[in-house]
């Protein structure tokens, strides 16, 4: 909504003068009165955004995840039964606990995970019975903080939390029979409750795979109330009525106590990886004696300290909550799985060989989405943290002898690709400080060079061999998704060239440079797209490219064509010129959504969510396609970039429960969004360049770790105002369609000046086109 004044994001040690109402219809009237100048840059942040959510149709498949950024630990409601990987759906009415989660996402589902939840009257501890109706207007959801009304027991849930722990406050009503349950779940679990000390201490085994046997997450509960009863269940639900200790596959702990009205019982919860002397140890540290009130003050301490990194001025209050609702996503993951011993050394369960080792650990993420453009964004605005992750990542391969690339907690068989490579590639590239490089660049080029001993199909390269004889992955091998794969192992080398070449190993360099072309033996000629080709050379037919999946992930020929992110002039070649090119892009945005799901027998939720945009073929809920609207830059026509940048951010995005196209993805849909309403994006990671669309916001401000502010003004701007007329850089003409990382990194002030109608004059030079291969040789 569009009001008179602007509005300016405050920066971090403002007071908490906003809170964040979840129902986004009744809160909009309001947020248009709000001055960001005297409320919290948290304010605007709504984890619900994209809870609207289910397995036929994504708006996000987000859970509201009340946590520190890259806290080890997350909290959630539930609305769902244990195990569902939806475990909260925006338009359930009921509520079954509040959970520790460690789920990415529900494709990957949880694991770790364990719940509270009280009730009072009669007791009721079955996940079935025991849930109670709740209203959003008797919610508050922040990433801080969480508060719901449990309308059948008179009962009111907060938490907050920390990067191991959480401080829970439950204020009960006058009842002779108040309870707080735990529930460790299925799957293997223990309970132990010790009235003396006013304590439930045990363990959960659940996981969706990706474990060591030995794997256990042990949790510690102090109450400040002392029990009046004590029970266990187990396995089945059978009660154990004034029992202290349970074990089995499924088992829990409820203790009881008479409660007067308004009384709050506080509950401090955490847990460790490692052992349950640790999880006390992890308790102790982050918690201690603070109050409810002080850990949640840390808490949002923490969360203004990251946000307010950027500062927003914009005058459209909606706007201002979309840009930081994806912030807070995109900060998020990875999920630090490390912790901090006796003698505040960094030590971690290992999730690859069951040890505890020490060093820095991360997990919780598919590497074939973020490298796009979550990790790139680390690389600007936190190195320091990217430089822990790349020790990790070097920690994976020494316990596992392999990059991961889909982790959680270990390595899970999901996806496609090697884009390890780009984000190693691209953090040293960026000189993010401490990589062990030597390490790395060793395990991106097994990734390239060996094809027996892998985990998991989705580690290493799946048809590594064919590729490396072939130049591809031949369609008629049995190795699906062949094309796809190809593309993006041919951008993976690319990377893997670009760092060799930057450490001074030419001529590992220039073998690396050569097999990036390999995305030249799928394109096809007669079609200009990107093609399924047979072991003896044919292209496989029949050919439809509107057919998802088959020879590609999650998208079509039209989609996957585009992936040759480091060089776009080599496909503008092949496709026969600007011209052609622009009209190949033109074409998926002005065909209707027609698709084929024969592949998949029904029609996945990544093809209905391209359906219902009307915006033809062009599929942003998914990632393959999502750096696609930048290539008009590269063929001298950036006025179409920035027309469709501005159409997708204002369009597409909202900070609503349905306010994704399609999955968030750990980050990745929300850093388009972040990038895109600075003004530039990341296409080709490893390059050390943003290409240049439409700069959403009147200005922004970076506030680096280096100490240099980056700002960038867009004059004359607003809605119907996407099309920039002229830039400069610290005074000095602009014109070219992409800005060096480095740049960036130096602080100084980006100028626009935006208007109605495009200026085809501006930054269609040669000298302007962002990086492609094609062209530095």
């Amino acid at each position: 909504m569009e009001i008179g004044k602007q509005l300016k994001t405050s920066i971090v040690g403002m007071a908490a003068l906003f809170l964040f109402a979840a129902c986004e219809e009744r809160a909009s009237s309001e947020a248009a009165n709000e001055k960001s100048s005297t409320a919290e840059v948290l304010g605007y942040v709504n984890p619900l955004m994209g809870t609207d959510s289910d397995f036929s149709l994504s708006n996000g498949n987000t859970y509201p995840a009340i946590a520190t950024p890259w806290g080890m630990n997350f909290w959630t409601p539930m609305t769902s039964k244990m195990g569902d990987g939806w475990t909260y759906k925006y338009h359930d009415k009921k509520i079954r606990g509040i959970k520790q989660t460690h789920q990415p996402s529900p494709w990957i589902n949880d694991y770790a995970a364990f719940s509270l939840m009280a009730v009072t009257g009669d007791l009721k501890y079955k996940e079935d019975e025991r849930e109670s109706y709740f209203s959003h207007k008797a919610e508050t959801v922040r990433p801080d903080y969480y508060s719901v009304y449990l309308a059948d027991y008179d009962v009111v849930a907060e938490v907050t939390p920390t990067e191991r722990a959480a401080h829970f406050k439950f204020t009960f009503p006058e009842n002779e029979k108040s309870f707080i349950m735990l529930d460790a779940f299925n799957k293997g679990s223990m309970v132990k409750i010790l009235p003396k000390e006013r304590k439930i201490i045990g363990y959960c085994r659940n996981n969706s795979g990706g474990v060591p046997d030995n794997f256990h997450n042990y949790f510690v509960a102090e109450f400040d109330t002392d029990f009046e009863v004590g029970h266990t269940w187990n396995d089945d639900w059978k009660l154990n009525e004034d029992s202290l200790d349970a074990e089995g596959d499924h088992v829990g702990a409820i203790i009881g106590f008479k409660t007067k009205k308004g009384q709050a019982v506080h509950v401090k919860v955490a847990s460790s990886f490692i052992s349950p002397e640790q999880a006390q140890l992890n308790l102790n540290r982050e918690i201690g004696t603070d109050t409810f009130e002080a850990t949640r003050e840390k808490a949002t301490a923490a969360w203004e300290k990251e946000l307010g990194r950027i500062e927003v001025t914009s005058s459209n209050t909606d706007e201002l909550k979309t840009f930081y609702s994806c912030l807070y996503r995109v900060l998020l993951f990875p999920r630090k799985f490390y912790e901090f011993d006796a003698n505040n050394k960094v030590v971690h369960y290992s999730p690859y060989n069951g040890k505890v080792e020490d060093g820095y650990m991360f997990t919780d993420n598919g590497f074939w989405d973020t490298f796009r453009a979550v990790f790139p964004f680390f690389n600007m605005m936190y190195p320091d943290l990217n430089a822990q992750i790349m020790d990790g990542l070097a920690n994976t391969y020494k316990e596992s002898g392999w990059l991961p690339e889909w982790a959680s907690p270990g390595h899970r068989d999901c996806m496609i690709g090697s884009n390890s490579a780009p984000i190693i590639a691209d953090a040293y590239l960026n000189g993010v400080k401490g990589i062990d490089t030597e390490t790395l660049l060793q395990a991106v080029l097994k990734n390239a060079t060996q094809s027996e001993g892998r985990p998991v199909n989705s580690v290493g390269r799946a048809g590594l061999d064919y590729y490396n004889e072939l130049g591809y992955v031949p369609y008629d091998v049995g190795i699906n998704e062949n094309a796809a794969r190809t593309l993006e192992y041919a951008y993976a080398d690319f990377t893997i060239a670009q760092m060799a070449q930057s450490m001074g190993k030419d001529s590992l360099a220039q073998v690396y440079y050569d097999k990036s072309l390999n995305y030249k033996n799928l394109f096809d000629p007669s079609t200009k797209l990107m093609r399924g080709k047979n072991k003896d050379g044919r292209f496989q037919t029949p050919f439809n490219p509107l057919k998802w999946g088959d020879a590609f992930t999650e998208g079509n020929s039209l989609h996957y064509t585009w992936s040759v992110f480091h060089d776009v002039q080599g496909l503008i070649d092949l496709m026969g010129g600007d011209d052609e090119f622009v009209g190949m892009l033109d074409s998926v945005f002005e065909m209707p959504p027609h698709f084929d799901d024969s592949y998949y027998g029904f029609t996945i939720h990544e093809i209905r969510e391209m359906q219902i945009m009307n915006m033809g073929n062009y599929a942003h809920g998914n990632q393959p396609i999502q750096h696609m609207i930048y290539l008009y830059d590269y063929a001298k026509q950036p006025w179409k970039t920035q027309e469709k940048v501005r159409e997708v951010l204002t369009k597409l995005y909202t900070p609503a429960p349905d306010g994704y196209c399609g999955d968030e993805d750990n980050g990745q849909t929300s850093a388009w969004y972040v990038f895109s309403a600075m003004g530039f994006y990341p296409v080709a990671p490893a390059t050390n360049q943003y290409v240049i669309g439409s700069p959403l916001f009147n200005e922004v401000k970076l506030h680096l770790q280096n100490g240099n502010t980056f700002t960038i003004n867009a004059d004359a701007n607003g809605k119907g105002r996407p099309y920039i007329q002229s830039a400069s850089l610290n005074g000095s003409e602009f014109n070219t369609t992409w800005i060096g990382t480095e740049t960036v990194q130096k602080g100084g002030t980006l100028s626009f000046e935006m208007g109605s109608a495009p200026n085809k004059n501006w930054a269609i030079s040669e000298e302007a086109l962002p990086y492609s291969l094609s062209n530095s040789k």
